[in-house]
């Protein structure tokens, strides 16, 4: 069944369907086409299982093929594609091969390039300051024509500009720039509309991935001191990924979630 075929039939039947998972039939993603970048762990995924929850119908991104495809079955994904999401030829291909508009894209793929920036090689250094930025760039270029108007693309960044540490120059560079680029773009797209979710700690396996033994340490420290005694999971940054989506009043801003760490 190709995927208009499939958008098609679902529409048709998509009140009955929804009802019978037992989803709100008030839920604004019904009917609605997501993708999600980076759709197979941590904020993707979760921003992935939420956007389903609504309704959405989905479209899945990853360079790993056996946990896209779990993921897929798990969620009746609608279409994946696995390739890498830094390489613009393929990125360019994925977007051109959408037999059907868009109405949302979340894009999670991507790391931040820790490490003392005086000792970072150059060519690291240079791929740590411009790969976050020129992904977004990528996606808005090749996504513009396939995405519905008054549709959204939702980028993630961090908080590692707030305050400097050692260690975080090249990411928190990037970071910086993020926002202006964000609302440059929302003008540059309009009516598309373009948010940026800036997210503090969260507790995903790349965090863990970062901090190793270090990571329950963590955990404790902000259980502690956070305004909200917590730790923000990826589940706290699905919802308000979701909200970027369906409130279209919001665009060309960036938004924390954080639990109130830049308070502290």
């Amino acid at each position: 069944m190709s995927f208009d075929t499939f958008v098609l039939s679902l529409s048709a039947g998509a009140r009955g369907a929804i009802h019978a998972e037992g989803l709100d039939m008030q839920q604004e993603l019904v009917g609605k086409n997501v993708i999600v970048i980076g759709g197979s762990a941590g904020i993707g995924l979760e921003t992935a299982r939420r956007a389903r929850t609504e309704g959405a119908n989905l479209i899945l991104t990853a360079r790993n093929s056996g946990l896209l495809a779990q993921v897929a079955r798990e969620l009746s994904a609608a279409r994946t594609a696995v390739f890498d999401a830094n390489d613009p030829v393929s990125l360019e291909s994925f977007f051109r091969d959408l037999s059907a508009e868009v109405d949302h894209v979340m894009v999670t793929a991507g790391a931040p390039h820790y490490g003392p920036p005086l000792q970072m090689p150059r060519e690291e250094a240079l791929r740590g300051l411009s790969a976050h930025l020129m992904l977004a760039l990528d996606v808005a270029r090749y996504a513009a024509g396939k995405i519905k108007p008054g549709g959204s693309i939702t980028f993630m960044s961090g908080t590692g500009a707030r305050r400097p540490h050692l260690g975080i120059g090249i990411a928190g560079t990037a970071t910086a720039a993020f926002p202006a680029l964000v609302a440059n773009l929302a003008l540059e797209l309009a009516p598309i509309r373009v948010n940026l979710i800036a997210a503090g700690f969260v507790d995903t396996r790349l965090s863990a991935s970062i901090l190793g033994d270090a990571l329950d340490q963590r955990r404790d420290e902000l259980r502690a001191t956070l305004p909200i005694r917590r730790v923000v999971t990826p589940a706290d940054v699905a919802a308000l990924a979701v909200h970027l989506m369906t409130n279209t009043a919001l665009t060309g801003a960036t938004y924390d979630v954080d639990g109130g760490q830049q308070l502290l």
